[in-house]
């Protein structure tokens, strides 16, 4: 990288921070910044600054907002009863997504792992477990990753909620639609088929 000037030498190291970028791409993206002409550029630059500033957690459920609390949180039609557990704000964005979903969220921001050190302690299950005494909550549906970490987290946040007489279900987890069963691992033929439905 030493080839280049040394403001496009911080750039691409900058851009290659992101996750998802290699050094490629990193340069890739530098060099289409830098033939941006000078308002897109700082249209840019000033997108990215804007949103740091004025980007929060919202106190209720911890999704990324502009407004605390969220828009979710303080929309009147949303269901009430039901709360979506989330590891990242992220998750939200792809629940929304499939437009089916009408309940409200509680992102968690990570998942327990004790291999990296992070406790129940260290995500936000305390708000969680709050919410729950202060609403009336029916279900809790955790939607957490099908990962190590993921199902921990499913399995303690479950094991917290339950005595409270909540509903607590787990997203089913199996293969793709589209997908086909010669590239599924072991792990996920295995939730798939726990996950069957009656026809």
């Amino acid at each position: 990288m030493s080839q280049y000037a040394k403001p496009l030498q911080n750039l691409i190291r900058e851009l290659s921070k992101l996750p998802g970028i290699g050094g490629k791409t990193a340069q890739r993206l530098a060099f289409h910044i830098l033939s941006m002409d000078n308002r897109e550029a700082a249209s840019l630059a000033g997108a990215i600054t804007q949103a740091k500033a004025e980007m929060k957690y919202c106190s209720v459920c911890g999704n990324l907002t502009d407004k605390d609390p969220c828009a979710i949180c303080t929309d009147p039609s949303r269901d009430q009863a039901t709360i979506c557990v989330v590891e990242q704000a992220r998750d939200v964005a792809a629940m929304e997504r499939m437009k089916e979903y009408k309940g409200l969220y509680h992102v968690l921001h990570g998942a327990i792992s004790p291999m990296d050190g992070v406790g129940p302690e260290d995500i936000n299950l305390r708000q969680l477990i709050i919410r729950l005494q202060q609403n009336d909550v029916q279900e809790v549906i955790l939607a957490t990753n099908p990962t190590i970490e993921g199902e921990a987290t499913a399995m303690y946040t479950a094991r917290l909620i339950k005595p409270a007489g909540i509903k607590v279900s787990r997203i089913a987890h199996g293969i793709p639609v589209g997908g086909d069963l010669e590239y599924a691992d072991e792990i996920t033929l295995s939730k798939a088929m726990e996950g069957r439905n009656e026809l």
